[in-house]
């Protein structure tokens, strides 16, 4: 990012106010003019110059929080509106949009209309609910769990989430994250790359436009301006509940290590690649040439889908190098607006193309040949234009010390290396820690399919560049490239989570083994004990009521066996002729036998009360008493004997 100072705030005319920030539904203007943004192709000409403040990333977050339940508890037909309504102010103000793209960017004046045009398309391919589209994946649906039970899923909005957007597809990238994110309930806080804050502004305008227009909550949306320390503090917070990124490998790590404690929020990166591109003896050579220049130097290099190592067959070595040198030369470099045809503009910043000419003269230390140079070219406007380059290597390495070593310089820079088999060029192409994108020219169907299989990258084509991809598709790589959560169609899949019901219709909640629930206990009435006793411990390999008719008979012949014994013991005293100084207390030891007989009868019957079925204890009750009251009858027979004889039998 330029910091040369400007004597006043700058906006663009593709823009509806002056530079500002959009804070619960506020447009917060800048104040003066340090934080710059530059045309490339004029660097003297300033697009954007406002200040930025740390203090607004707490404040956008709040305002989005405040925002997150009246948006989420939106019908998501009232969300799709103004999706739908956005898509209109982009088609209305596509010329705009276009014209501030290639002015930020250095973009040519094709390529940045095909941006532009891509930001009103991104809502068709979201509100797709065809069999393949992206809305099917995350609707509700109901499946029948049991007779009388529904179980259910639907998806639920993350909260707020941060979007922290590129400089090389300003608009549609950014976009890319936040149509999806809207529609599934979020609310948004949105930092724009430093070197592209006017492409950034100008999508919150949209967006803002849309939610005004279809009175949605203020907050819903909100735009932060700023460098690393802002992208810093907004990754960082602990009020955002996801992060969208699209960028750097070493941006994306520093965002994955300052959540290191934070598992539970959801992050999405996209961070670039090595891409390789793999060209066999067999293949159509003029395909392979066309699409491997178009997608080594396209947007001058700066997409993360370039080709950036082409690994092609000794076969046919000589000729594809050859003619892959001279189209290279023949690129048209120039001016982005021009009325005459150009492929390629200046690079974004001064910095970026001293670091891609400093990466090519390292590959020539390191013993690389360099087979087209690339320089800079000087025009009078100054801009930061630069010819494209070939180096050619001996093979590629996931090393950073030669000169096929494992490294994205984002310039148009294309390293070239020549293998003798099909096993060799899959390994040169897995050569690498990224995994974003992949291609192979071949016309074998089945080294096509090995390829496909065997290359490690989220991203590979057959016959057709590694550069471009499709919105109906997912998008997105592995390794260093991004963490499992592709963009493009399956956005939708990393903006909601899934959350699974079950809904029982029936009446009666059927007992597991070993619970047991008297109705009685349900009753307004029930007064029974309370105390919470700790369930007890069943030793036996069995449940507490496999063998309920068993333990009945077991009980009754305790209480049946106890009662005979005091009886049999009676009889035989009663058949003594001992004199009365032991019969007397033996009369009343039959009495305190029986009571005490009664006693422990009676609390085994309380302690062992819950374990006994309902009949089987009206059974045992009704015994119980029967025995109680005849041995009670017999002690008051034999007291009123002992009472009458005075102690003398």
């Amino acid at each position: 990012m330029a910091t040369q100072s400007t004597p006043r705030s700058t906006r663009h005319a593709s823009l509806s106010r002056d530079p500002a920030d959009l804070i619960g539904g506020e447009w917060i203007t800048h104040s003066s003019g340090k934080f710059v943004s530059r045309n490339p192709a004029r660097p003297d000409e300033a697009v954007w110059s406002g200040v930025s403040s740390v203090g607004h990333v707490a404040q956008a977050i709040d305002a989005a929080r405040r925002a997150l339940p009246a948006w989420a508890g939106l019908p998501i037909e009232k969300r799709a509106a103004v999706l739908r309504r956005f898509q209109a102010n982009c088609k209305a103000r596509l010329a705009a949009i276009t014209t501030l793209i290639r002015d930020e960017t250095g973009k040519v004046q094709w390529d940045a209309a095909a941006e532009a045009g891509l930001l009103g398309a991104k809502v068709d391919i979201t509100l797709d609910d065809s069999a393949t589209g992206a809305l099917r994946r995350v609707a509700a649906f109901d499946v029948p769990v049991s007779a009388t039970r529904t179980g259910r899923a639907w998806f639920k909005p993350h909260g707020v989430m941060a979007v922290v957007g590129p400089y090389n597809f300003p608009m549609h990238l950014a976009n890319g994250h936040i149509v999806p994110a809207l529609l599934m309930g979020n609310t948004i806080v949105f930092k724009p790359s430093d070197k592209t804050p006017a492409c950034g502004q100008l999508l919150a305008e949209l967006f803002d436009e849309a939610l005004r227009g279809e009175g949605a909550p203020a907050g819903v949306l909100n735009l932060v301006q700023g460098a690393a320390d802002v992208a810093s503090s907004l990754v960082s917070h602990d009020g955002v509940d996801g992060i969208l990124f699209t960028g750097s490998w070493p941006v994306g790590r520093r965002i994955m290590e300052a959540n290191l404690d934070r598992p539970s929020r959801v992050i999405a990166l996209e961070m670039g690649g090595n891409n390789p591109a793999v060209v066999m003896d067999d293949c159509d050579l003029r395909q392979a040439v066309v699409e491997c220049v178009r997608c080594a130097f396209i947007t001058t290099g700066q997409r993360c889908t370039c080709t950036r190592r082409i690994i092609v067959h000794e076969a046919i070595a000589p000729r594809f190098i050859a003619a892959l040198c001279k189209a290279t030369s023949n690129l048209i470099v120039g001016e982005p607006g021009a009325s005459y045809p150009v492929f390629m503009g200046p690079i974004i910043t001064g910095e970026a193309r001293s670091a891609v000419l400093e990466f090519q003269a390292s590959l020539a230390r390191a013993g690389g040949e360099v087979l087209v140079a690339s320089s800079a070219i000087e025009t009078p406007s100054r801009g930061w234009y630069l010819s494209p380059s070939v180096v050619r290597v001996d093979r590629f390495t996931p090393t950073e010390h030669d000169a096929g070593c494992d490294l994205e310089v984002f310039g148009p820079l294309v390293r070239v290396s020549v293998v003798r088999s099909l096993d060799e060029a899959v390994e040169q192409a897995n050569a690498t820690r990224y995994g974003l994108a992949a291609a192979i020219f071949t016309k074998n169907q089945a080294a096509a399919q090995r390829f496909l299989h065997e290359c490690r990258a989220g991203c590979i084509n057959v016959n057709t560049g590694t550069a471009g991809a499709s919105s109906k598709l997912p998008f997105g790589g592995v390794g260093l490239s991004g963490n499992h959560r592709p963009a493009g169609a399956f956005s939708l899949d990393y903006c909601a989570y899934p959350v699974a019901a079950m809904s029982e219709s029936g009446p009666d909640a059927p007992l597991p083994t070993g619970m047991m629930l008297d109705d009685v206990w349900l009753s307004a009435r029930y007064t029974g004990d309370m105390s919470g006793k700790a369930p007890r411990h069943v030793t036996e390999a069995h449940s507490p009521d496999d063998h309920a008719p068993l333990r009945l008979l077991l009980m009754c012949a305790v209480v049946i066996a106890w009662f005979m014994a005091i009886h049999w013991t009676a009889g035989i005293v009663e058949r003594m002729s001992w004199g009365s100084w032991f019969v007397t207390p033996l009369g009343e030891s039959r009495i305190e036998n029986a009571i005490s007989a009664v006693k422990q009868v009676g609390s085994w019957f309380v302690e062992h009360n819950d374990n006994i079925p309902e009949m089987a204890r009206v059974v045992l009750m009704l015994l119980f008493a029967v025995g109680a009251t005849r041995y009670l009858l017999w002690a008051r027979g034999r007291a009123i004997q002992w009472i009458l004889t005075g102690g003398v039998r």
